[in-house]
């Protein structure tokens, strides 16, 4: 799908970096959003193409998913070119215009050989029109096996600063997240390392308790991986990691808001104590996202999906089937947050937690027009990657 190198969107409510515009414009050129502000000080200084939007359309910035597996069919695990197309192809229609392409646990050459297949991906073969991948998010395999859930217990091992150095290198230096298990880093040496190097450290699948947490924060942790789901709950006695999450202004919190993951009021509460200061929204999803029930790989292991619901076959939650889209309209719904907090969840912290907030992650001019067109029910008519339409309403990728 094409788009002009030269196009406005006009009379539209825009959600702008710095204020929301009632009745505004947006100019793009050459991917990049060169101007913006109300219709009453519109120029048209050239040809511009108009982009055709129905009336009563909002426009936001395009979000950002620190951590996905796969959609469709694919899997950033099954090390493919055809799979990361299929995944760049398909995550516009879901409002995601950049991602971290997330590995698992699994054995020490399949994850080299998804790392060198990413980073390849990255610098040779990223197209305008697609969602970007901006890195790698490692989950695996430096956790605690007593929280693995659905990754698999035979191929978990202690963190290492030499395997992680070898992997980085695989992906062509494309790791920016990695999550890890605190307690498993004996002295947080990795932790330290993954700090010195500007690699994000994110505590999660682990057993820590508060006090240990405090430590890992002053190591270099900045992160939590998808909260309460596989980490130390909260008790009035041991805090946990989710008592770190509530109350340690350094971390940045990952949240699934499916309401399976964690339940809507769970949710509400989670976000009283993180708000859209800190909270990210992820998807965590896996290959069977967008396809219907039946039995899916995921690390190697089969996973049922039936209703919404992804679960391993004793019963254990094994990613989800959760579209972006969907954890923006649930977080406004199980928590009355506003439509600008839910841009900040969405697209501005996981820019700014990437490092790419320079030219991702809001919509103001000099950034990539990485923009989603929502309609009045909040769902998404039109999706731009870099100026390029990748997607509009009733073009689903089949």
């Amino acid at each position: 799908m094409s788009s002009p190198e030269t196009c406005i969107i006009r009379n539209q409510r825009i959600y702008a970096e710095n204020e929301t515009i009632e009745n505004g414009f947006i100019k793009i050129l050459g991917g990049t959003i060169t101007e913006i502000g109300d219709m009453s000080d519109l120029k048209i200084d050239g040809e511009y193409a108009d982009i055709s939007i129905p009336a009563k359309a909002s426009v936001i910035p395009g979000m950002i998913d620190v951590h996905i597996h796969g959609v469709k069919g694919a899997d950033t695990m099954d090390a493919t070119t055809a799979a990361l197309d299929t995944m760049t192809m398909a995550l516009p229609q879901e409002g995601t215009t950049s991602f971290l392409a997330t590995t698992m646990t699994e054995s020490k050459e399949k994850i080299k050989k998804a790392l060198i297949n990413t980073g390849q991906y990255i610098e040779e073969k990223q197209k305008a029109g697609k969602a970007e991948i901006l890195g790698i998010h490692l989950e695996g395999p430096f956790i605690n096996s007593g929280k693995a859930g659905a990754q698999p217990l035979h191929h978990i091992t202690k963190p290492s600063v030499e395997m992680f150095d070898s992997w980085q290198q695989a992906s062509r230096n494309h790791i920016k997240l990695v999550t890890i298990a605190p307690e498993m880093d004996e002295g947080h040496t990795l932790i330290r390392h993954l700090k010195k190097n500007g690699v994000v450290a994110s505590a999660g699948h682990s057993a820590a308790g508060y006090d240990e947490m405090g430590k890992a924060i002053d190591s270099g942790v900045s992160h939590v991986t998808h909260l309460f789901n596989q980490m130390s709950g909260f008790h009035h006695r041991e805090p946990g990691i989710a008592g770190a999450a509530f109350n340690r202004r350094e971390l940045m919190v990952e949240l699934i808001a499916d309401g399976i993951h964690v339940r809507p009021e769970a949710v509400d509460i989670a976000f009283k104590q993180i708000t859209d200061e800190r909270m990210i929204l992820i998807t965590d999803s896996m290959r069977a996202k967008c396809l219907k029930n039946g039995r899916y790989d995921l690390g190697g292991q089969m996973v049922t999906v039936k209703d919404g619901m992804a679960l391993l076959d004793e019963d254990t939650l094994a990613g989800s089937v959760l579209e972006m889209k969907s954890a923006f309209q649930n977080i406004q719904k199980f928590t009355g947050c506003s439509m600008e907090e839910a841009i900040r969840i969405t697209s501005e912290n996981p820019a700014r937690q990437l490092g790419v907030f320079d030219r991702k992650g809001s919509i103001a001019a000099g950034k990539d027009a990485d923009l989603v067109i929502l309609d009045d029910q909040k769902d998404v008519l039109m999706t731009f990657c870099k100026g390029k339409v990748a997607y509009m309403k009733g073009d689903e990728v089949k």
